[in-house]
C-alpha cells in the first residue's frame, strides 16, 4: 500500500513563502503522475498542480506563476514551494498519484491577510 506524507504546511502573512514536502513510500514513485490538492474550508478539493513521471507540469489558474511543483525521484519526494501566499491559499494541502483514491492527513497552510 503506497503512503504519502505531507509535511511543510504552517502560518505565514501574505506574500511570504512556504515549501511542502511529500514523501512516498513503494518502487513506483519515478514513474508516476502525482499532484498536490488543497481543500479550503467550505470548499471542494480541488487539483493544485500535478507532475508527470517525465517532469512536465501543469497548474490551476489560480496558482500559475506562483506555485512551482517539482520532484526528486532518489527521494520519493514531491515538493510544493508556494510564493506570494494569499489568504485564499488557506487550505489542507494533500499529495497522492493522481490516479490513486485514498488521501493522506494532509498539512494545514494558513495565510494571515
Amino acid at each position: 500500500q503506497v503512503q504519502f506524507v505531507e509535511s511543510g504546511g504552517g502560518l505565514v502573512q501574505a506574500g511570504g513563502s512556504l515549501r511542502l514536502s511529500c514523501a512516498a513510500s513503494g518502487s513506483i514513485f519515478s514513474t508516476n503522475a502525482i499532484g498536490w490538492y488543497r481543500q479550503a474550508p467550505g470548499k471542494q478539493r480541488e487539483l493544485v498542480a500535478a507532475i508527470e513521471g517525465s517532469g512536465s507540469t501543469r497548474y490551476a489558474d489560480s496558482v500559475k506563476g506562483r506555485f512551482t511543483i517539482s520532484r526528486d525521484n532518489t527521494k520519493n519526494t514531491v515538493y510544493l514551494q508556494m510564493n506570494a501566499l494569499k489568504p485564499e491559499d488557506t487550505a489542507v494541502y494533500y499529495c497522492k498519484y493522481i490516479w490513486a483514491t485514498s488521501w493522506g492527513q494532509g498539512t494545514k497552510v494558513t495565510v494571515s491577510s
